[in-house]
């Protein structure tokens, strides 16, 4: 698996344990796989990698930016206002044991703080993170229709009486801003597409 090999190999360019590695992995994997993550789940790890290959070489510390791909979700409770916290902590508890530097593991938890808000940046490897996080926003109608009934599943404990009030909140400040995405790059890529995919749901929410 591309996910798995990728968070190996990443790990052991700082710890040679190869069973506390794997078990790093097992742990990314069973939180990622809990059965109400319909959209913030493997696949979407895989995308967001994939979506930052093409841009590696204008990031300042992929390294780092990777492992903020990995953890950034690892705690996902749609009831909770604490997602991102609870991530960055716990992962700065784990790269701590795998052997990171302290201003590595500050920079991660700020980097993953910074997917709460989605606010553009003065650091441009944080503006990467964020756009490649919201890569799904400017993909064809069809898989942007998919992710849409994804999000609508994992936000199930609320009636459409509260949902579509929220999503529509959260679509209309995404029109408002001067661009959705923060990088040239997917600015170039995606912010059309993304505009029309966002209006088309409003016009049907």
């Amino acid at each position: 698996m591309y996910l798995k090999e990728n968070f190996l190999q990443l790990c052991f360019n700082f710890n040679n344990d190869q069973t506390f590695i794997n078990n790093l992995w097992h742990e990314i994997e069973q939180k990622y796989s809990e059965k109400e993550r319909h959209y913030h789940n493997l696949n979407h790890l895989e995308t967001m990698l994939s979506e930052l290959e093409p841009v590696k070489n204008k990031i300042v510390n992929f390294s780092n930016l990777s492992f903020c791909v990995f953890y950034h979700d690892v705690i996902y409770d749609a009831a909770s206002k604490y997602n991102e916290e609870k991530s960055a902590e716990f992962a700065a508890t784990k790269l701590e044991q795998l052997g990171l530097n302290k201003i590595d593991i500050t920079q991660i938890q700020e980097q993953i703080l910074a997917t709460k808000f989605h606010q553009k940046s003065i650091n441009e490897d944080i503006n990467y993170l964020l756009d490649a996080d919201l890569s799904i926003l400017g993909k064809d109608r069809q898989t942007y229709l998919a992710y849409t009934k994804k999000i609508r599943k994992e936000y199930l404990i609320y009636p459409d009486l509260l949902y579509k009030p929220g999503r529509k909140k959260v679509l209309q400040h995404f029109l408002e801003l001067e661009s959705i995405f923060k990088t040239d790059y997917f600015i170039d890529k995606n912010e059309i597409q993304a505009r029309e995919n966002i209006e088309f749901e409003l016009k049907n929410l």
